[in-house]
């Protein structure tokens, strides 16, 4: 049977406004047949959970990319994962492969293969030759031979001795990698669907047994990403069943990594490193005992492991040879993955224990021996990349460490401080150092610094003994000379612009202002690193800094020779510092004089190669803007403004727009002090917009543009009409950027805001003064803007226009209808089609009540489009009853709720304030509102009798019949008394 169909809100939904606190149930309603389409049921996000079924199967990612050209094998299609992200090494994928959204789940039909009886188990050497064969197929390029493959080992999922064959499948090294790829991937997911003893078609004990000592057999594999693949699906099979189902696991593994096969070991290894990580990650408190049991077992061995393989590979680093090299330093990478896995996850309290403190202190020497392996393992030697990737994997398992025991961590402070400080603020670094591992020093200074478990209380008696000891080491190492070298090194060599960022700025200046900000971009980023370490240190020894900041400001004053770029980036950099370190200045620094007297100067040098300066300036003035900065001032930086987006330079053009916007959207912007620039801001903002090309940057403007709409409001009408003719065809181009729709759907909506804010005013001259953009409203709300938030805010425009300036609507229809080349009729009936068909995008109760009022304006009405929309019409206004009337307990009758009148006055509570001027406005403004002033259920009484009047009893009592008899129940019940 086909749904009823309702108009709005169901009765037992709760409440859309403030007026739905009672009145008539509402009921199911017959609407115009367009609008079937907005009452037909939501598709399911995913497909609905069958009772005794199960969760619904997880989407198979590895087969959700292909290759292109030639045969697809794993080994030559994208496996790893990208910069600064450490995951697993990802599957090769193949779309064709499966069909992830059927439900895997479903009652099998009989198998017809020969060898697969459903109802018994799989024969090894029977089933094996069948299902090689279909994995075979399942590997073709051929469509006709993939999916009928496909649909096979689908329905074998399920089958009992399955996946034992595909075990026999992928140990078998002489069968094509392919086909062993796709086996091992089978198993893998079989692992996630069927292992667990409550999943349905879930494996037998039996089965597991057998599936379990295979795996662990021989750790012989010889291809890197299979073998890679087997260690993950090892270590998913110990989540669930090790150590009570599978207790042999962990004793056969470290037996294994004792052999001398060097491939058999390696595998092992990976295996121990993947079973470790997987364990540790669990949770639950049983779990986490059950790890803790674990690594005070293991963990002896763990470290005697990673020493033999440690002391192995820096005797070799001077033997040359490079495959021996790799080789020791791959298993002294894994083996210390395990130990960061146990070190960190292993302990309650690991500063209780011997050995693991040992391994703690014992990294600082370690990393001075690998660093200084670099200097003989060159940029160009294969082993760099591991090489570094150890060093880094060295420092994480400190940061993990202070990050989840900072008490622990306490006894290390003083040596993580003196060995990061050393080798990234002094000589000692220079030659062994890169880019990541000064990130990672300059995080673990930060972390220490910043660690609240160092703090102590303003009350030192408060603080425990823990605190006080760690906060005494601090302060014991931060003395003056270290903090102002600290100080010093940031600001003159690592805030610097470097010569690979001056590059970028003159190659690509776009993408030299979408620097990596924000979130967690100073974990793995240099100049955020630096800048965020720079802050921090500020903000907790600001009285030590301070004085050392002001200094290099002072050396500075005065204009610098542009024929001197170190002199520039010098300044710059300094500047950089006052800018991140404006609160903590604000007693310091008189900006308004500086501003004036030093700053302003400076950003009128037009010299190319005084451009950082200028970019950095007005980068400077946003930070303290909000910081200190007098209000009598905003003039000269709005002429500067002007100045600057008129630049030659655009990322001088780009960083002055950001300052705008903080500008404009600081608390203390005064709109009288703006306007004189409006015209001239907003269009070189405009060029601006128009000028650049990249995504990122074109929303950035947008922002800006947005953000002045917002603030200048109805002063802004003169500018509207080429943003509105832009906004379109930058919508066409920026079809694969979500982002930047965004910014400009944001856009569109503030302007029409504003236009809904001019209707509010002055309905009669409102419409004229934003002549330009009404005609787009009445487009998008005939084609059916296809977002709600914009579709509401259009219909808003346009109520207020049909309602309160009737002959500019009649004269906007007519200019539409001609560019539609329709009869007015035809489109005034296709607009309250889609009116009512989209009735529901419309969320706020205000807009709501206007709709309904601005419908039944067009009644009384004897022409036929309108009453062919009379049933439409009234099923609006039947909802705003809803919405807006409340019922009084004692008369029974209802009341408008959102009438307003001048004698009523707000209750103020003693802990409320009183109404602010601008509330006072608003109301003011409230009180000439017909949303406001005019009963809706007056209106819609007057409205039906001018219409009974104009047709006759019989006319309108046929015009009654088309509208729902329930929805004619409830308008009576609503009606009661007039």
């Amino acid at each position: 049977m086909a749904p009823d169909l309702t108009f709005g809100i169901s009765a037992e939904s709760g409440p859309r406004g403030p007026g739905r606190q009672g009145g008539p149930k509402r009921a199911s309603v017959r609407k115009p047949p367009r609008g079937d389409r907005r009452h037909a049921p939501p598709a399911p996000l995913w497909p609905k959970r069958r009772r005794g079924k199960g969760p619904p199967p997880p989407v198979r990612s590895e087969l959700l990319l292909q290759k292109k050209g030639g045969p697809w094998s794993p080994l030559t299609a994208g496996n790893w994962s990208h910069r600064g992200r450490k995951a697993e090494p990802r599957e090769p994928t193949d779309p064709r492969r499966h069909r992830a959204t059927e439900d895997r789940n479903m009652e099998l039909e009989p198998l017809s293969q020969p060898g697969l009886d459903k109802k018994v188990s799989m024969d090894l050497n029977s089933a094996s030759t069948v299902v090689l064969q279909v994995l075979t197929q399942a590997t073709s390029q051929d469509t006709a031979v993939l999916k009928p493959a496909e649909e096979q080992l689908k329905q074998w999922e399920t089958q009992p001795g399955f996946y034992s064959v595909l075990l026999n499948i992928f140990t078998n090294h002489t069968l094509d990698i392919n086909v062993r790829w796709l086996a091992v991937l089978y198993f893998k997911h079989g692992i996630d669907r069927y292992w667990r003893r409550v999943a349905p078609h879930a494996l037998s004990e039996e089965e597991k047994t057998t599936l379990r000592a295979g795996l662990i057999t021989n750790f012989n594999e010889p291809i890197n990403q299979i073998a890679t693949q087997i260690a993950v699906l090892i270590a998913k099979v110990a989540r669930l069943d090790c150590p009570r189902q599978w207790p042999e696991l962990i004793p056969t593994l470290i037996e294994s990594v004792k052999v001398q096969d060097d491939l058999r070991q390696h595998r092992a290894l990976l295996t121990f490193y993947h079973v470790t990580k997987t364990l540790a990650s669990k949770r639950l408190a049983a779990d986490r005992k059950l790890f803790y049991d674990l690594a005070s077992g293991i963990y002896n061995f763990a470290c005697s492991l990673w020493n033999h393989h440690t002391d192995t590979f820096l005797q070799q680093v001077s033997s040359g040879n490079e495959a021996a090299i790799l080789s020791s330093l791959e298993r002294t990478l894994l083996s210390l993955k395990v130990l960061r896995k146990l070190t960190v996850n292993g302990f309650v309290e690991p500063h209780k224990n011997m050995e693991v403190m040992g391994f703690l202190h014992g990294i600082f020497e370690r990393l001075k021996q690998f660093l200084e392996c670099s200097r003989s393992i060159g940029t160009d030697n294969v082993c760099r990349d591991r090489l570094e990737k150890t060093i880094i994997l060295f420092t994480k398992v400190l940061l993990d460490f202070l990050d989840q025991h900072p008490f622990s961590f306490t006894p290390l402070i003083q040596r993580s401080l003196e060995f990061s400080v050393s080798y990234v603020f002094t000589e000692v670094g220079e030659g062994v150092t890169f880019e990541r591992f000064i990130v990672q020093c300059m995080n673990l200074i930060k972390m220490i610094v910043k660690n609240y478990a160092y703090k102590p209380s303003k009350n030192f008696e408060d603080s425990s003994p823990e605190t006080l000891e760690a906060h005494k080491i601090k302060m014991a190492f931060f003395t003056y000379p270290t903090l102002t070298e600290i100080c010093r090194r940031l600001v003159s060599h690592y805030f610097l612009l470097t010569e690979e960022e001056l590059t970028m700025w003159e190659e690509d200046p776009e993408g030299f202002t979408v620097e990596e900000t924000g979130g967690d971009s100073w974990k793995y980023s240099l100049r955020p690193c630096t800048e965020v370490l720079f802050i921090d240190i500020f903000h907790e020894y600001n009285q030590t800094l301070t004085p050392v900041l002001l200094e290099m400001m002072q050396r500075l004053q005065g204009p610098t020779n542009v024929e001197d770029m170190n002199a520039l980036l010098i300044k710059d950099a300094v500047y950089n510092a006052v800018g991140l370190a404006a609160y903590e200045l604000f007693d310091s620094v008189d900006f308004d004089q500086w501003f004036k007297n030093q700053l302003l100067p400076e950003l009128q040098v037009i010299h190319n190669r005084y451009k950082p300066l200028r970019r950095r300036v007005i980068w400077l003035i946003g930070q303290w803007i909000s910081v200190k900065f007098k209000s009598d001032l905003r003039p000269m930086l709005y002429e500067a403004i002007c100045n600057l987006l008129q630049d030659q330079d655009l990322v001088v053009r780009i960083e002055t727009a950001t300052t705008l916007k903080l500008t404009v959207d600081d608390f203390e912007f005064r709109t009288d002090q703006f306007l004189p620039y409006l015209e001239t801001m907003f269009t070189l903002l405009f060029q601006l917009l128009q000028q650049v090309t990249e995504c990122d940057t074109k929303m950035h403007v947008l922002h800006v543009l947005s953000c002045v709409i917002e603030r200048v409001n109805m002063q802004i009408r003169p500018y509207v009409g080429c943003l509105v003719q832009y906004l379109p065809l930058l919508w066409k181009q920026s079809e694969e950027h979500n982002m930047l729709r965004c910014a400009i759907l944001t856009t569109l909506i503030h302007l029409v805001q504003v236009v809904e804010n001019a209707l509010k005013v002055n309905p009669i001259l409102g419409p004229q003064m934003f002549q330009p953009i009404l005609p787009y409203v009445f487009k998008g709300i005939i084609e059916g803007e296809r977002y709600p938030v914009v579709m509401s805010t259009y219909l808003g425009v346009m109520g207020r226009v049909l309602l309160q300036n009737t002959s500019f609507f009649s004269s906007l229809l007519n200019e539409m209808a001609h560019k539609f080349n329709q009869e007015m009729d035809q489109l005034l009936g296709n607009m309250i089609e889609m009116w009512v068909d989209r009735m529901d995008n419309i969320t706020q109760p205000e807009r709501r009540k206007l709709s309904a009022l601005a419908l039944l304006s067009l009644l009384p009405s004897d022409n036929s489009v309108i009453q062919d929309k009379f049933c439409g019409i009234i099923n609006i206004s039947v909802e705003g009853l809803h919405d807006v009337m409340t019922e009084d307990p004692e008369t029974g009758t209802y009341k408008d709720c959102m009438l307003m009148s001048h004698l009523e006055e707000p209750k103020v509570t003693e802990d409320e304030e009183p109404p602010t001027e601008q509330d006072k406005r608003k109301k003011m403004l409230a009180l000439k509102d017909p949303v406001h002033t005019v009963s809706l259920q007056q209106f819609i009484y007057e409205k039906l009798k001018a219409q009974q009047e104009m047709l006759g009893e019989q006319g309108f009592q046929s015009l009654m019949e088309t509208v729902d008899t329930e929805i004619v129940t409830q308008l009576q019940e609503f009606l009661q008394g007039f």
